[in-house]
């Protein structure tokens, strides 16, 4: 639990996990309505690989082949690299995950100046990368695969084998629901999904809340 500036309460960190496909980000948005600051990793990982610093390194391990005709890091090069290696995506990490750290803890330090309801972690590798250490709740968010599927096929033009590729990278569903503390269907009915979220974040706030 993050301590807020006097006079405002503490800070809950909330993390979010679920299936690839499952609707996170939509929870994350949803939260955010809800008063919350909302890391997004994903885009903040992206915007690390513009760092020069960053490309340097890539390109100092892997070649010229992860850059794009503008000359600038092809994230999907990049993760045709680290999907299938452990190896290289264990030292991708050690090379994205301490500049993502400084970034969310600045972001977390304004969150709770600003007196924000949570600050929430949008992470595609939330138990992966351990930063479920960070976080006060983790909310697991349920969807069925077929429909979370439909939805990367939709939106990412993924087949089921790039899917089932993907999701081998990741921890077993059943393992990080299991270290999970809140649950949200996400299986496309938009009110219950925001009144289930809301239900949630009102929990976490109440047992942040001091006692007196």
């Amino acid at each position: 639990m993050s301590a807020g500036p006097p006079g405002k309460p503490p800070l809950p960190v909330i993390g979010l996990a679920g299936g690839i496909g499952s609707g996170k980000s939509t929870v994350a948005r949803l939260l955010a309505e809800l008063g919350c600051v909302v890391s997004d990793s994903d885009a903040e990982a992206k915007a690390c690989l513009g760092r020069p610093e960053v490309r340097a390194a890539l390109v100092g391990r892997w070649g010229d082949r992860v850059l794009g005709a503008d000359g600038a890091v092809d994230r999907g090069a990049v993760a045709r690299i680290v999907f299938v290696d452990p190896g290289e995506r264990a030292w991708l990490e050690s090379v994205i995950h301490p500049l993502l750290r400084g970034v969310r803890e600045s972001a977390r330090r304004a969150a709770a100046e600003a007196g924000a309801a949570g600050f929430v972690i949008d992470a595609p590798l939330l138990f992966e990368a351990g930063l479920d250490g960070e976080c006060d709740a983790v909310i697991f968010v349920e969807c069925p695969r077929a429909e979370r599927l439909r939805r990367v096929a939709s939106s990412r033009g993924w087949d089921e084998s790039e899917l089932s590729r993907r999701e081998k990278a990741q921890w077993p569903l059943d393992e990080k629901r299991r270290r999970s503390d809140y649950f949200v269907q996400n299986a496309g009915d938009p009110d219950a999904l925001r009144a289930g979220v809301r239900e949630i974040l009102d929990q976490i706030r109440l047992k942040a809340a001091p006692r007196g």
